[in-house]
């Protein structure tokens, strides 16, 4: 496999742009994704009933392959980034919902007891207690989720919003092997990126963990 290392400077303007697509495609399907899995996370974690039923429709969304998602959001949503972030999300919630329930669990019941016992009301300890303790299983789900957006906006070229996918796709198209090896080492390098990001971000919203470090 010959690399044209010319083709690189040539088409600096396409890279940044196809970068930013990606992030803009990946980004929003995470946040989303988040969005949507706390409120039901806390709804499968006190409503035990529920619980079995929500993780396993999730499970069964992720069961469905990725192109398929998108075939079948097309006549909903048609050929539009929506496709590709609704799609996105979907495969996240599996993810972030897990880990979530799990990161709720982990927080010990008399924790949960002495906030009562203090006086305050079932929202204010989800808020102040139980969600600081479950955050770092959460942000653990967060940066699987994230890694797994990154990697999968690639298949959303099928339908134009791809991203770096596009040039996985010439690459294929025309058997020029530069664009496909751009596009992986960038889409490598994104993730890379990002979960580093999210480490920090983790980081400094643990003050506590830091100083029992």
């Amino acid at each position: 496999m010959t690399i044209d290392w010319g083709w690189f400077p040539d088409h600096q303007d396409d890279l940044v742009t196809l970068t930013l697509d990606h992030l803009s495609t990946a980004v929003p399907a995470v946040l989303l994704g988040l969005l949507i899995a706390l409120p039901l996370a806390v709804i499968a974690h006190r409503v035990r009933p529920l619980r079995g039923l929500l993780l396993g429709i999730s499970n069964v969304l992720f069961t469905i392959p990725s192109i398929a998602i998108f075939v079948l959001l097309l006549p909903v949503t048609g050929l539009t980034r929506t496709t590709a972030v609704t799609g996105l999300t979907i495969y996240t919630l599996v993810v972030l919902l897990r880990n979530t329930v799990e990161g709720l669990d982990s927080v010990p019941a008399k924790v949960r007891e002495a906030s009562t016992a203090m006086g305050a009301r079932p929202l204010r300890t989800l808020l102040t207690v139980e969600l600081p303790l479950a955050f770092p299983v959460i942000m653990a789900g967060v940066r699987v989720a994230t890694v797994m957006a990154i990697s999968l906006v690639s298949v959303a070229s099928y339908i134009g919003y791809g991203g770096l996918g596009q040039l996985f796709t010439d690459g294929f198209q025309r058997n020029y092997p530069t664009p496909v090896v751009a596009g992986v080492v960038l889409s490598l390098l994104l993730a890379l990126v990002a979960d580093a990001v999210l480490v920090t971000v983790q980081w400094l919203c643990t003050p506590w963990l830091r100083r029992r470090a």
